[in-house]
């Protein structure tokens, strides 16, 4: 597991799938911020929100989108990459799923750029 952070707030990403399981369903609360690159193998990022804000800053939400594309399948793709964002309460993993694979309940799509392209 790595982690940075970006005007205060702590963002955390698996390098592996039972890194991201464990991002997802031990470490992560239910108000924290939960990233993953859509359709591509890669990191679950979770940015930390003890202040239970409704929305991450702008930039924050940027560079947690751009850590889940860089360390995703997606980081070699061209053009915007489709990033999901939800709470990590709307995170679910079903008994029997395979390592790094979640369910969401809910969430809302944004685009990055790979920042390598």
């Amino acid at each position: 597991m790595k982690e940075e952070e970006l005007d205060g707030f702590q963002i955390l990403y698996g390098t592996s799938a039972r890194e991201n399981d464990r991002i997802s369903t031990e470490l992560a609360d239910s108000q924290d911020f939960w990233l993953h690159a859509a359709g591509y193998a890669g990191s679950h990022v979770i940015v930390r929100n003890p202040d239970g804000l409704s929305d991450l800053p702008k930039p924050v939400e940027k560079r947690a989108a751009e850590l889940a594309v860089l360390n995703s399948k997606a980081k070699n793709a061209r053009g915007k990459i489709e990033v999901h964002l939800a709470f990590a309460r709307d995170v679910k993993k079903p008994k029997g799923f395979p390592p790094g694979k979640v369910l969401l309940k809910n969430y809302r799509s944004l685009k990055v750029y790979s920042p390598d392209s």
